[in-house]
């Protein structure tokens, strides 16, 4: 697991599954290996055929207070999932804080991926800002870095 804070998640959300999937091929052509991205969308054919073809194997279905059924994948839902009162208790809104993002950009997050756009995160502290300039090139929406106190 990975430890909440432990690096730097850049995080964007697309307005469905297509932009979604143009955004990771982008991040795996710049260099980010599969294992650093995460996918989370609403439950669905779309969402679970992206994961399975971007990361390489099937989602976790969980539940997520403001947004409802979720399939995801990566290291952003494994380090929100290893917080105090996790994902699943208390939604992305509360939980995003635990990975250096504002209570504000939590809630932005969870009310895009509530209304069917798909969250898409890199694990990426050395390269942010190289991870959240393919996030804005490629339609990734309210694309941040969490706890960022560099310069673009």
């Amino acid at each position: 697991m990975i430890e909440a804070g432990a690096k730097l998640f850049t995080v964007g959300v697309f307005q469905d599954a297509a932009w979604a999937a143009k955004g990771l091929d982008a991040l795996k052509q710049a260099g980010f290996p599969p294992e650093s991205l995460t996918v989370l969308a609403k439950d669905g054919p779309e969402a679970a055929a992206l994961i399975e073809r971007m990361l390489g194997g099937a989602g976790d279905r969980i539940e997520v207070p403001g947004i409802g059924m979720v399939i995801a994948r990566g290291a952003l839902v494994a380090a929100l999932q290893g917080t105090e009162r996790g994902l699943t208790k208390q939604g992305m809104a509360a939980t995003m804080k635990s990975v250096g993002f504002q209570s504000h950009d939590g809630r932005i997050f969870e009310t895009l991926t509530g209304r069917g756009g798909v969250l898409v995160a890199i694990h990426s502290d050395p390269r942010a800002a190289d991870a959240l300039a393919v996030l804005h090139s490629y339609g990734g929406g309210n694309a941040a870095i969490g706890a960022w106190t560099g310069r673009l």
